[in-house]
């Protein structure tokens, strides 16, 4: 089977020592899928990296492979995490395919129900707090700290980190060279920043040449990189990426300057015609935080930032079916007729 998860496939690249037992779904190697009709709107060259593919949905999968991988294998007997939702879905995945027990808070009314549903099943206990996720982090940072037992598995665990850097890798393998420019939404910051990290880990490998151009895009209610300080009440419809304090502040920070990049903000309207348009236009189903990375690659390509005919990579973080309430929300109800030929035709429009 060449399917064999990203530590395997990547092992030379991460830190795992070589008779330590890996706790794998066989996680990743998602598609890098042409946007040919995005592209053209955008007067790029674009692709669409689908990790909605993951075993859980999301990105998330890769760092957990490795955070739970090491968890267990340093004694722990429970795993926790803060979660706006993909990393509860994710822990609670890897945590019972571990064997340990997976905590997760969430900031109440705040979560996605298709994650929410995902934690839950997996068995996790899930505590819902009356705040928002920062707080969250904060106390489970806590707990970990007063409890050593119990490992923390947010993207502050730098092996979260180690695991996403597989994706800049596969980007890489993918293309036959980087991209020019990898567009990422930025929640908490940990992707941008392992992305990063990857990139510049196969160049010093002589694997590659080059490294991409880094473009980070929040979402305008919840958009502390760009204006450069917390946000204390962050809002948006992309709940992925509703933070306000990112915890890789000062790694995104750095992959953006050293890439020569930005950090744009997209309003909701601009997620939410991004996240249409890759339904429409490309047959991609993106929950509304992936489509963050689009919104704002069109803002730039309409503001004429991007260079014409670059080959440009879009991170998609996570499956639409994470936010089901958000996918039919704006949507037509079917329209019901009667069992008669004559009358389907006429709602579909092929009568004589």
């Amino acid at each position: 089977m060449s399917h064999r998860g990203v530590i395997e496939r990547y092992r030379e690249f991460l830190p795992v020592s070589p008779g330590e037992e890996v706790v794998t779904l066989h996680e990743a190697e998602t598609p890098l899928v042409p946007a040919p009709r995005l592209g053209a709107e955008a007067g790029v060259n674009l692709f669409l990296k689908l990790e909605g593919c993951n075993p859980t949905g999301s990105f998330k999968d890769r760092g957990m492979t490795l955070a739970v991988t090491k968890a267990r294998s340093g004694g722990a007997k429970a795993i926790i995490c803060a979660s706006t939702g993909n990393t509860s879905a994710s822990a609670a995945a890897y945590g019972a395919r571990a064997g340990l027990r997976t905590f997760v808070v969430i900031p109440s009314g705040k979560i996605a129900l298709g994650k929410l549903a995902q934690a839950l099943v997996h068995g996790a206990k899930v505590i819902s707090i009356d705040g928002n996720f920062d707080q969250g982090l904060a106390l489970v940072r806590q707990i970990a700290a007063a409890h050593p037992a119990v490992a923390l598995v947010n993207s502050v665990n730098p092996y979260r980190l180690e695991g996403q850097t597989t994706a800049a890798y596969e980007v890489c393998d993918s293309l036959g060279s980087p991209p020019d420019y990898l567009a990422i939404p930025v929640g908490n910051a940990g992707n941008i920043s392992a992305y990063w990290r990857g990139f510049g880990r196969y160049r010093n490998a002589g694997r590659t040449s080059a490294v991409p151009v880094m473009l980070g895009f929040q979402a305008a209610g919840a958009a502390p990189l760009v204006s450069g300080q917390p946000v204390e009440r962050p809002e948006t419809v992309a709940t992925a990426i509703r933070i306000g304090r990112p915890a890789s502040w000062d790694l995104a920070v750095a992959a953006v300057r050293e890439s020569e990049g930005s950090f744009t903000a997209v309003t909701d309207e601009e997620i939410l015609r991004a996240y249409h348009l890759l339904a429409t236009r490309e047959g991609i189903f993106a929950e509304p935080a992936s489509a963050a990375s689009v919104a704002g690659l069109l803002k730039l390509a309409a503001a004429g930032k991007l260079r014409r005919g670059a080959t440009v990579v879009a991170v998609l973080t996570g499956n639409g079916l994470k936010d089901p309430a958000q996918a039919t929300a704006n949507v037509p109800i079917p329209e019901t007729v009667p069992p008669e030929l004559p009358a389907l035709e006429r709602v579909l429009g092929l009568g004589a």
